[in-house]
C-alpha cells in the first residue's frame, strides 16, 4: 500500500482564504478535528524579519526536504547512532511509525498537532478517536493503527492530495522529499520523523522561541545540502 504525497501547500493542508480568515470549503486539519482558531501558514525563510511575518502563537514548525544522497547519508548515520546509544523515547511525546510509502506528511501534520493537545482542543471525530486508542500504544503499533484502522483520516488524505497547484502523481510514484515536524515538549525541541525509530531531542527551547530554534535546525537541514534549494517549511499557528 502506498499513498499519494501531499503537496507542502498550508492552502491546501488548511484551506483557509487568509484575507477574509473563512472557509474555502471543508479541509484537512479541520476535518479532521482541529478548531478552525488554528491554521497552517507559509514560513518564507530563516531570516528574523521573516520569521516575524508568521502568526503567533506557532505551536509547531514542518519543513518539507529533498530526499539527496547527502540527507539520506545523514538521516542513515543518525539512525545508527539512535540505535547504538539505545536511547529510549520520551513517554510524553508521541511518535508515530510512517508504515507506507508517500504518508510523511499526514504524520507530521498529527504530529504536529497531537504534541499540543494543551492547546488544541479537538472537537469530536476523526483524530480525536485515532488518539485516543493510540496514545498508549508503541512508535509501531501507532504507525499500522493509522493505516488499519483510521480509514477517514487516509480518505482525508487522498482528497487533499488531488487539491495541489501541482499535478498528484500516482500512488507508487517515486517521491524524493520527506515530511518532519518539530515542536516544543518540556522545554526541548523535537524533531519528530515516522522514519526514525525515536524523537530528536535539539536541546532547550519554548513555546515563544518554538519558531526560531526550529527554523534554526531547518536550516542546518540546508548547510548540509547547499546546492539543493527545494525545500520548504509551514507552520501551526494561531488563526488571525
Amino acid at each position: 500500500m502506498a499513498l499519494i504525497p501531499l503537496e507542502s501547500n498550508p492552502e491546501v493542508m488548511s484551506k483557509v482564504n487568509r484575507t477574509k480568515i473563512e472557509y474555502k470549503k471543508k479541509n484537512f486539519i479541520h476535518q479532521i478535528g482541529v478548531p478552525s482558531k488554528w491554521i497552517l501558514h507559509d514560513v518564507y525563510g530563516l531570516d528574523q524579519e521573516l520569521l516575524q511575518m508568521v502568526p503567533r502563537p506557532a505551536l509547531a514548525l514542518i519543513l518539507l526536504y529533498p530526499e539527496s544522497e547527502k540527507a539520506q547519508s545523514y538521516n542513515a548515520e543518525l539512525e545508527a547512532k539512535i540505535k547504538e546509544e539505545g536511547l529510549e523515547p520520551p513517554k510524553n511525546v508521541f511518535h508515530m511509525q510512517q508504515c507506507v510509502p508517500n504518508a510523511c506528511g499526514t504524520v507530521a501534520l498529527i504530529h504536529a498537532i497531537v504534541n499540543n493537545l494543551d492547546k488544541i482542543e479537538l472537537e469530536d471525530g476523526i483524530l480525536k478517536n485515532f488518539y485516543k486508542e493510540a496514545k498508549d500504544l508503541s512508535f509501531a503499533e501507532r504507525g499500522k493503527l493509522l493505516i488499519n484502522t483510521a480509514c477517514d483520516i487516509i480518505d482525508a488524505h487522498e482528497q487533499l492530495a488531488q487539491e495541489g497547484q501541482t499535478p498528484a502523481p500516482q500512488e507508487n510514484a517515486p517521491v524524493y522529499y520527506h515530511f518532519v515536524a518539530f515542536v516544543v515538549k518540556d522545554g526541548s525541541l523535537w524533531e519528530l520523523d515516522g522514519r526514525k525509530s525515536i524523537p530528536i531531542n535539539h536541546g532547550p527551547a519554548t513555546e515563544e522561541t518554538m519558531l526560531e530554534d526550529a527554523a534554526e535546525v531547518c536550516g542546518q537541514y540546508m548547510e548540509r545540502d547547499p546546492e539543493e534549494v527545494r525545500f520548504t517549511m509551514i507552520a501551526l499557528v494561531a488563526n488571525e
